[in-house]
């Protein structure tokens, strides 16, 4: 109920970010905790592409790929090496809210970092290589019901991360039974997770409508579900949700930044005022409408709060299904 009430969050004030104390000179990194392909990738590339074009940034930014633990090399990177380097962001999403919420950084909490801002949602698909043998999602949902390990599953996020989450989130609502027992594999993005399916070497695909398309549109890969309210709009307008198949299953993955702490106020409020702005943009809304993102928006002290809300969500909902004790 929650991120659902948050999706509807679409009003800002206007500002003008050059009345702002501080401002961006030199190199802007945005770190993407994985290989290139996958949902972090999307986000910083996709943003400062469009920071460049609203001169929010000096330069160009610059995408540095920092794949390995679901997120925890990134997250640990970030706290150990780079307090206080302000122009520093990384992407995050509900996958690092799960893995904060399973204890997979050791030793570290929410609390360590500054949650600057989220900028749409990208929900969760299922999805299957053109010539699978399922054609819709209760096939696949029976199929694991007469046997827990007869479909594998592959996903860009580690075994209990967000994309393994999907998967278990489906299958409970379906009713399958023994969920640790379904196999999922886990790659280091989206992208190679989908060529292992499309190749055959695996059953089924459990990622984000944005890192699937590209395997859409050429027709190899099959969406049997979106984990969404109700339809996307546009182009993915002709995707059925597990909903509408008999099986209450959401899977919202909102699409976000955190920075180092120990940066100055000046500082944090430049790319607090800059998640804004973006936001606005019209150019940020075609990205949203050309890769499925749909609305969601909060900054400062309301991002933080929900980042620690659905932490303990996914803990709670971790615990019910056997993932962590």
């Amino acid at each position: 109920m929650f991120i659902k009430r948050c999706l509807s969050l679409v009003a800002m004030a206007t500002f003008s970010l050059s009345a702002l104390a501080w401002e961006p000179s030199g190199k802007v990194e945005c770190i993407a905790p994985a290989d290139p392909g996958g949902g972090w990738d999307f986000t910083c590339r996709s943003v400062g592409n469009v920071m460049e074009q609203l001169d929010i940034v000096p330069g160009s930014v610059q995408t540095i790929n920092m794949a390995g633990a679901g997120g925890g090399v990134a997250y640990a990177h970030t706290v150990s090496k780079r307090a206080g380097e302000e122009q520093v962001l990384v992407a995050a999403s509900t996958a690092t809210t799960t893995r904060l919420a399973q204890g997979q950084f050791p030793g570290m909490d929410a609390d360590m970092v500054n949650w600057i801002g989220a900028l749409g949602a990208d929900y969760g698909v299922i999805a299957v290589s053109k010539d699978s043998e399922y054609k819709d999602l209760p096939a696949l949902m029976d199929a694991l019901k007469e046997d827990p390990r007869s479909v594998k599953f592959a996903g860009g996020s580690a075994k209990g991360g967000w994309d393994h989450l999907k998967v278990l989130i489906a299958a409970k609502a379906a009713d399958v039974d023994a969920l640790p027992r379904i196999p999922y594999l886990s790659y280091n993005n989206g992208g190679e997770a989908m060529t292992q399916v499309v190749g055959g070497h695996v059953d089924a695909f459990t990622g984000d409508i944005s890192e699937a398309q590209g395997f859409m549109e050429s027709g190899d890969l099959r969406v049997l579900a979106v984990l969404s309210e109700e339809r996307l709009p546009g182009k993915y307008s002709d995707i059925p949700t597990a909903r509408e198949q008999g099986i209450d299953a959401l899977g919202p993955n909102w699409r976000g930044f955190y920075m180092p702490t120990d940066i100055s106020d000046d500082a944090k409020q430049y790319w607090i005022k800059s998640m804004d702005t973006i936001y606005e943009s019209d150019e940020w809304k075609k990205v949203m409408t050309q890769n499925g993102l749909m609305p969601f928006h909060m900054s400062a002290d309301e991002f933080e709060s929900f980042v620690k809300e659905q932490i303990q969500s996914i803990e709670d909902l971790s615990k019910d299904i056997g993932l962590i004790r």
